[in-house]
């Protein structure tokens, strides 16, 4: 594995990620911590559930950070009648060769796009499981690993929306964030009639980064150094999420590690060596609300789960480490509302 012990390495790829950025931004427009989150999964070698309503542009964020980088692109078009084999593949017999020949399916890509996820059947989600975790699918007892890089985009309406199936909690555990775009604003939308009125900005979308490069990005996350006290904190969140009265189902350690790896991921982004503890709370509601089960009483009480961990946070001591200005941070270097260092 390649490693980067000085700063200048880590700024040279930094500013790769820069250029993907800045290409995405292009087409999805005044979003940029929606974005930035997308980049920081893909670097933290994770991947991404978009859930929102129709129309919000979902699908378009996915394929602008495909279309971004120069690597292998597949999009399944997740439907009710979608079989487990179109995704993972099936084995064929040869009748010339008398042997069963393996035909790959739709998830040996390098950056796989799932649309509508949850309008597939639970048999068919169950697919994704093997892929998602171990990176590998195993079909008729046999093996076969994903090419690296290896993320899955999912978008997802929510299950409010006629003709969604939920998803289980295996597999949204596995999805390491959960973004949710929004509707943008007054400006934004006019400057999307200006750029989207007439042609697609994703026909003029060209690679700025090679797979290769995204590799070595993640190398580089791979070698940000978390302090013993940044993992406690880290620790301290998600088993507060464990014991919390709003909370039947908590956070597993999957999502510790998960959020660890997101915090290093936020810290290269930075320009940073080292992970910080405004890290780990700027991505604990995405990294952490969508593995929640919130209990009766509290869906009565209309308590979401990012609420809870929004209380979390706030009831967490926050350790003192020794720490420089944050920077261009996950959120434009401002630590979140309402958050408290104790």
């Amino acid at each position: 594995m390649t490693t980067y012990d000085d700063r200048a390495s880590l700024a040279d790829l930094t500013t790769t990620a820069e250029r993907v950025r800045r290409s995405v931004e292009s087409v999805i427009e005044g979003k940029p911590e929606v974005v930035r989150l997308s980049l920081t999964v893909l670097l933290a070698e994770g991947h991404l559930l978009i859930e929102d309503v129709p129309g919000v542009g979902k699908t378009m964020l996915a394929k602008a950070l495909a279309r971004s980088i120069d690597c292998s692109v597949r999009r399944v078009q997740f439907t009710p009648d979608l079989l487990p084999s179109d995704i993972t593949g099936v084995s064929v017999y040869d009748q010339q060769r008398r042997e069963f020949e393996f035909k790959p399916g739709a998830i040996f890509a390098q950056i796989v796009i799932g649309d509508e996820i949850n309008r597939a059947s639970p048999k068919t989600q169950s697919a994704l499981l093997e892929s998602l975790e171990e990176r590998q699918v195993t079909v008729d007892g046999h093996s076969y690993e994903l090419p690296s890089p290896f993320m899955v985009v999912a978008t997802q309406n929510p299950v409010e929306m006629e003709g969604t199936y939920p998803l289980p909690e295996a597999q949204r555990d596995r999805f390491m964030a959960r973004v949710s775009i929004g509707y943008p604003s007054a400006e934004a939308e006019l400057r999307m009639l200006d750029t989207h009125g007439s042609v697609s900005p994703l026909d003029d979308l060209r690679p700025v980064a090679h797979a290769h490069d995204v590799l070595k990005l993640i190398d580089a996350v791979r070698g940000v150094h978390v302090s013993d006290a940044v993992r406690r904190y880290a620790v301290d969140l998600v088993g507060a999420t464990r014991v919390h009265p709003d909370l039947r189902l908590g956070a597993s350690p999957r999502a510790t590690l998960h959020l660890l790896r997101a915090a290093k991921a936020t810290a290269a982004l930075a320009g940073r060596e080292y992970a910080l503890p405004d890290d780990v709370q700027a991505l604990a509601v995405p990294v952490l609300a969508h593995r929640l089960l919130p209990t009766a009483q509290a869906q009565l009480n209309r308590r979401t789960a990012e609420q809870v961990v929004m209380d979390i946070l706030q009831r967490t001591a926050v350790p003192a480490v020794a720490q420089q200005p944050v920077g261009d941070a996950f959120f434009g270097g401002q630590r979140q509302p309402g958050l408290r260092r104790l």
